[in-house]
């Protein structure tokens, strides 16, 4: 693994990674190659999508997708800026990470073609073939999170020496880090907690939509409650971290919902805007290179 990272104004700025993947049954045959540069007001994410860390075995029962190299190509504020108000990014990826692979929580299942209703991929309702790292693959090849990439999370603290652990950064520029964190937002000294999200499971029945009562299958069946986390309504907060000891806002995956947070804290750059069809979908000519059993799957009912 190569590495630079360069001190600019008291920030740890990483300039250029070049990571080989760990060999694996799924994606054996490729290696990691990921590129962030900061030129200017940008940091610039180039990278083939290609995890460095092992994987499931993809294709298989619930995912007929095998990995295959991607042309990602992404640029985030180098210095973000909190907005006036958040910005959602349905249909989009959130962010990207250090490998060059893409946190993209979303799904493309919806309830009876109801657009409004995406399924949730982690919360139980359905099985899409996700491996460890909460991650699969569309039928494009592009390997993609939905949730803590644990395998990621492994190599990273293995690498070094930080409380803290960078796994990347969100449209809007702004970073993302695992879910331990300093106790103390403001004091590296504090110790270390494992950050809890402001979200939870509503009470009662759906009143609109899908019938049945909020059992976590679609977004719409969490609320956010102030305080009732570590965590605002983005998934993030302000404070120091070990590459801005100055401070900064920054988001934090979690082991509950949202998982991968769902808004922008600031203003997400355009090159996060998707081209084509949404997660999951066909997007570039020649045949399917697979798909999932029929939704919902067998023996599902509303609840």
């Amino acid at each position: 693994m190569k590495l630079s990272v360069v001190r600019l104004a008291a920030k740890a700025v990483l300039l250029s990674a070049t990571m080989i993947a760990t060999i694996s049954p799924a994606n054996a045959q490729w290696e990691n190659q990921v590129e962030i540069t900061v030129r200017g007001e940008y940091r610039y994410i180039l990278g083939n999508g290609i995890p460095n860390h092992e994987t499931g075995q993809f294709p298989n029962r619930n995912n007929p997708n095998q990995i295959r190299p991607q042309r990602h190509q992404y640029r985030v504020p180098a210095d973000p800026v909190v907005a006036s108000q958040p910005t959602p990014m349905e249909g989009k990826p959130f962010g990207i990470a250090v490998n060059g692979v893409p946190f993209d929580p979303g799904t493309a299942e919806t309830y009876r073609g109801d657009r409004r209703f995406h399924y949730e991929a982690l919360t139980g309702v359905l099985n899409l073939g996700l491996d460890s790292s909460n991650a699969h693959v569309q039928p494009t090849g592009a390997y993609h999170y939905h949730g803590l990439p644990n395998e990621l999370i492994k190599k990273e603290q293995l690498r070094g020496k930080q409380k803290m652990t960078l796994l990347g950064y969100a449209a809007d520029g702004f970073p993302i880090y695992s879910p331990r964190s300093y106790a103390d937002a403001k004091d590296p000294e504090s110790g270390t907690k494992v950050l809890q999200s402001s979200y939870r499971l509503k009470q009662g029945t759906r009143t609109e939509g899908p019938p049945g009562r909020y059992d976590g299958s679609f977004a719409q069946d969490f609320e956010y409650v102030a305080s009732l986390g570590d965590l605002d309504e983005c998934n993030g907060r302000e404070g120091v971290t070990p590459e801005y000891p100055e401070g900064t806002y920054y988001y934090v995956l979690t082991t509950k919902f949202p998982f991968i947070p769902r808004m922008c804290k600031g203003t997400p750059d355009d090159s996060f805007n998707r081209r084509g069809p949404g997660p999951g979908q066909q997007t570039r000519p020649g045949p399917p290179p697979g798909r999932r059993p029929p939704f919902p799957p067998g023996g599902f009912r509303s609840r």
